[in-house]
């Protein structure tokens, strides 16, 4: 697949090491933060609530 061979990387310690040092850095950068992941999730939720009316309910603006 990709990358070097699993016999090349653990062949020394030093290699290992830089390919553990490889994955973690993937993982760090890929996963975005909890705080950004609440955010942006809080926003969809209320701009669907925000375009959101009940068919059902009485029109309080009409004169009666």
């Amino acid at each position: 697949m990709f990358g070097p061979k699993i016999s090349t990387v653990f062949r020394s310690r030093w290699n290992a090491l830089f390919w553990a040092a490889g994955i973690l850095a993937t993982a760090y950068c890929t996963v975005p933060a909890a705080d950004q992941a609440a955010q942006s999730e809080k926003a969809k939720v209320a701009a669907s609530k925000a375009e959101h009316r009940n068919p059902w309910a009485k029109d309080t603006t009409a004169a009666q």
